[in-house]
């Protein structure tokens, strides 16, 4: 919650008769609308006030309290780690060609708590986040179902050909949600950017790789899942780190014609 004593305006009015030793109100309201209340000599906007007893048990207006809790690093850290673990398993990386290794993954770290992160994205008012994490948690939940026998979605194409497209289907479909949230992160920071841009990337290649069955196109889309895993690392390290708990605090570097965050009425 910001204060707004850098704002200009109108001559305040008092509307308080409680006031100290000097006789000067502790509650004013100003601004031409009436928009700004100052309390104890404080400016705040007037939608930023909690009413009495809004909350707390207090007799008056007073600033909402801060939530200073930010769920996006858990969840990123769970995504970068299923990036990276499938992204060797697609690389080849050590000859294993099997990918099942990372399902436990997929389906607690990555995906549960992912999910669970997003779902507390809506508790700070952040859409995008709640947006972004969800989805990809139901990615790495919904992907990881492909490979757990009790589901059936394997075998179900065990006596055709078509396994490889429908897999196909599955990865293109993921392809363009992130590549809806790429576009969506256009005047955020370099950093978000660059995740889900190679997401999108590493999307399209195990799509093409699924519909072509290329081993080279799958090795390729591993190679960007690693890359995406390390930046998405970083943004997670972004998100904790501060001059309290670390002396390497990162700084955002703005994308082009980004907008600084304002409260709106």
């Amino acid at each position: 919650m910001s204060s707004a004593s850098s704002q200009h305006s109108a001559p305040s009015k008092h509307v308080s008769t409680d006031g100290d030793e000097n006789g000067v109100s502790r509650v004013q309201i100003e601004g031409a609308g009436g928009e700004f209340v100052i309390i104890n000599g404080q400016k705040f906007y007037r939608h930023e006030l909690m009413a009495a007893f809004g909350g707390t048990l207090n007799t008056g207006a007073m600033p909402y309290p801060k939530l200073n809790i930010n769920p996006a690093p858990i969840g990123l850290s769970g995504l970068a780690m299923v990036l990276f673990v499938l992204g060797l398993f697609n690389a080849r990386a050590m000859g294993i060609t099997i990918p099942n290794g990372v399902v436990s993954l997929a389906c607690f770290y990555g995906g549960m708590i992912q999910f669970l992160a997003g779902l507390c994205e809506f508790v700070t008012g952040n859409t995008f986040g709640l947006t972004a994490l969800v989805s990809l948690g139901s990615f790495c939940l919904s992907y990881a179902a492909i490979f757990i026998e009790n589901f059936g979605i394997a075998a179900a194409y065990a006596e055709t050909d078509q396994f490889g497209n429908a897999v196909g289907f599955f990865l293109l479909a993921w392809a363009l949600i992130i590549f809806v949230l790429t576009l969506l992160t256009l005047k955020s920071t370099w950093g978000i950017f660059l995740m889900f841009l190679f997401l999108t990337l590493m999307f399209l290649l195990l799509c093409g790789g699924s519909f072509v069955g290329k081993v080279g196109v799958n090795r390729a889309g591993g190679v960007i899942g690693v890359i995406t895993a390390f930046i998405t690392w970083y943004n997670a390290y972004a998100g904790v780190a501060s001059r309290t708990n670390s002396y390497l605090v990162p700084h955002p570097i703005a994308m082009p014609h980004s907008i600084p965050f304002k409260k709106h009425k």
